[in-house]
């Protein structure tokens, strides 16, 4: 009997030993895992030497994947499988994450840089405070036209796409809200409309654009147009930026009758590991310099004012993509409409892409 009792301590003895022994080597693991940060972003949307400077600078490691699209980044989160420390959202997108508590609050007090943005780039409706978000970039949905194609000044408004000499000559991005959005823009309602008959009414008036489109595409559409591939095409400003750098006939309009005002930005997520990291690559990406490199290399607007200022006079003087803030006026920002109206519009678009060409 005591040589059992001996023997029952012994292995008592040795499982806490290895308990021990386990523990020290998990606390081990989560100080090396607090130099991983892991960032989620859109793919081609910050330049990669930006990442290596910010490695080098603070030691931390960047593991960086991409998303194509909100709805996909806003299904990922939601799950938790990846303890993602850093992802940048849109707009109406940040409304729908802080309401579903998948968002930290942020602590502007440990982001030295945050007085560089400028005041007309917070305080929006999708989250009026800025309690769970920072600026990353902006810009609007327009028209980018061919002048080999068409005549200057040839096309101003949404309505000018409807002419029947465009046809089968239009590239259209593959987004509900966008292109809903500019149909609803052309009849003067509201890009947020949850009017049901005001979206049928857009969606009719799609199909009577639809001999004139040539495809709806996502990331093909830039090379389509630097290639003299078609006449006209509907995308976001920094793309047309990246078309218009590698294509001297190509001009970009936004319709003063109204356009979608687009605004990406920092978030924390909640599955955040590495908080410290987060708060100082938010820092980083918000010096001067480094907006001002990064803004360079993917072509859309900064709403880093410091930023702005050392951008080439090229850039910043283009009021294509820094329009004035009275051209800012009828720009609408997307808000979150909830997921049932927002599937109204995604079976709308599907319905126009599906019948009405």
């Amino acid at each position: 009997m005591k040589k059992l009792l001996i023997g029952i301590l012994a292995i008592l003895a040795v499982c806490l030993g290895l308990e021990a022994w386990a523990k020290q080597l998990d606390n081990s693991g989560v100080s090396a895992n607090n130099k991983n940060l892991i960032i989620y972003n859109w793919g081609d949307y910050i330049d990669p030497k930006l990442i290596k400077k910010f490695e080098k600078q603070t030691g931390y490691h960047v593991i960086y994947e991409t998303f194509d699209s909100n709805e996909a980044m806003y299904t990922k989160i939601k799950q938790g499988g990846t303890a993602y420390d850093i992802c940048v959202p849109s707009d109406y997108m940040i409304s729908k994450m802080r309401k579903a508590k998948l968002l930290e609050k942020i602590d502007t007090k440990k982001i030295s840089n945050y007085k560089n943005i400028g005041s007309e780039f917070l305080h929006h409706s999708f989250d009026p405070k800025n309690t769970y978000s920072v600026p990353y970039f902006w810009g609007t949905l327009g028209i980018v036209y061919n002048d080999k194609f068409v005549k200057p000044g040839q096309i101003k408004h949404w309505n000018d796409l409807w002419s029947k000499k465009y046809r089968h000559n239009i590239l259209l991005v593959d987004s509900a809200r966008d292109i809903m959005g500019l149909s609803l823009a052309s009849m003067e309602k509201s890009l947020n409309t949850t009017n049901s008959l005001d979206l049928k009414l857009a969606k009719t008036k799609l199909d009577g654009l639809g001999p004139n489109v040539k495809a709806i595409i996502s990331d093909e559409l830039k090379m389509y147009m630097i290639q003299n591939e078609a006449a006209v095409g509907v995308t976001w400003s920094g793309e047309a930026r990246t078309m218009l750098s590698d294509n001297k006939h190509l001009h970009y309009v936004v319709p003063p009758e109204g356009s979608n005002l687009w605004f990406d930005n920092f978030v924390i997520p909640r599955t955040v590991k590495n908080k410290a990291g987060a708060y100082a690559f938010i820092n980083f990406m918000l010096d001067p310099k480094n907006a001002a490199q990064n803004a360079e290399y993917i072509g859309y607007a900064t709403p880093n004012i410091k930023a702005q200022k050392l951008l080439p006079k090229e850039i910043k003087n283009d009021k294509q993509f820094y329009p004035s803030k009275q051209a800012m006026k009828n720009l609408q920002v997307y808000q979150d409409l909830g997921p049932k109206k927002i599937q109204e519009y995604n079976d709308l678009f599907l319905e126009f892409k599906m019948y009405g060409r």
